[in-house]
């Protein structure tokens, strides 16, 4: 099994600055796309950004510019920069990785959520 850990969620005022971890750990034998989604009271949930092992990077047009994903391979942690915050970017952000424990194919795996509120 997998088990992902959340971090970095919190208060911030609008233009604020929080940095998002997500570190995975259990019995992985290989890790492919690791990503952030967030879910706002009332809406569905939606993909902020995904990076894949080789580092190529998806972000929504919404933070596009505002955020940014990384990993560290090594330690199999995935985080999420957000710089430039706004009340639109409250919601539970969750992180979900593609991982695997044998040889055979990856399974997707969530994060358990962290709050970010935007808000003075």
């Amino acid at each position: 099994q997998v088990q992902l850990v959340e971090s970095g969620g919190g208060l911030v005022q609008p233009g604020g600055s929080l940095r998002l971890s997500c570190a995975a750990s259990g019995s992985i034998f290989s890790i492919n796309d690791m990503g952030w989604y967030r879910q706002a009271p009332g809406k569905q949930r939606e993909l902020v950004a995904r990076i894949t092992r080789g580092g190529t990077t998806i972000v929504a047009p919404s933070v596009k510019g505002r955020f940014t994903i990384s990993r560290d391979n090594a330690k199999n942690t995935v985080y999420l920069q957000m710089n430039s915050l706004g009340p639109e970017d409250t919601a539970v952000y969750y992180c979900k990785v593609a991982a695997g424990t044998t040889s055979w194919g990856t399974s997707a795996y969530w994060g358990q959520g962290t709050q970010v509120t935007v808000s003075s």
